[in-house]
């Protein structure tokens, strides 16, 4: 299986940990939970793939992605007390789906015949359309509508990894640095409450 590959169904299974933990925070019972938790896993990468014109779906062509979904389930609810224990649980879970994402959302774009920049659209797209979906299905505002470095986190990991594949750079480099930097700055700006300027009228 190849790394991307790999990487996909990592973040695929890492988004359906947050969107069940979320729902289960909500008390939703055990359909709305697969439901939402479903929707949220494959949502972005779907909207990025209707964009794109790619048919099938990515999660149609390959079963893998249902299984990960499944298991993604099975994990949350063997573990829920001890997970929901930990108060940033949700918070790393879902930071590492949008990092992963947003470098396979790019990289896929770039695979169709995108130009660099308009594929770190693509990036941005699914990294933060299944947890809009999440968001809007559990009653909250979605955090990339919120004050938090969120969206701009993305963008930015997707622009570092577009300049690296650009340059050659290494693959643990080229996917590990997006990665980490998405990470960090989403960590710093919790830790230090850093936000994006709001307009005011």
């Amino acid at each position: 299986m190849e790394l991307l590959s790999i990487l996909a169904l990592i973040s695929v299974f890492v988004f359906s940990i947050s969107a069940a933990l979320s729902s289960i925070q909500k008390k939703y019972d055990m359909f709305g939970i697969s439901f939402v938790t479903f929707v949220t896993a494959v949502g972005g990468g779907t909207v990025r793939d209707l964009l794109l014109g790619c048919h099938p779906l990515f999660w149609m062509e390959n079963p893998w992605f249902v299984v990960v979904i499944m298991a993604g389930l099975g994990f949350t609810f063997l573990l829920k007390k001890r997970i929901l224990i930990l108060k940033q649980t949700f918070f790393l879970f879902d930071t590492l789906g949008i990092s992963l994402s947003a470098i396979l959302g790019t990289q896929k774009a770039i695979d169709f015949g995108v130009s660099p920049f308009i594929a770190i659209f693509f990036g941005l797209v699914t990294a933060v359309f299944g947890g809009i979906i999440r968001d809007m299905m559990t009653n909250q505002i979605p955090l990339v509508f919120r004050k938090e470095i969120y969206a701009s986190a993305c963008l930015a990991g997707a622009f570092i990894y577009i300049s690296l594949q650009y340059i050659g750079a290494p693959t643990w480099l080229l996917y590990g640095v997006p990665t980490v930097f998405i990470f960090a700055i989403r960590i710093i700006s919790i830790k230090y409450k850093l936000s994006l300027p709001r307009v005011s009228l």
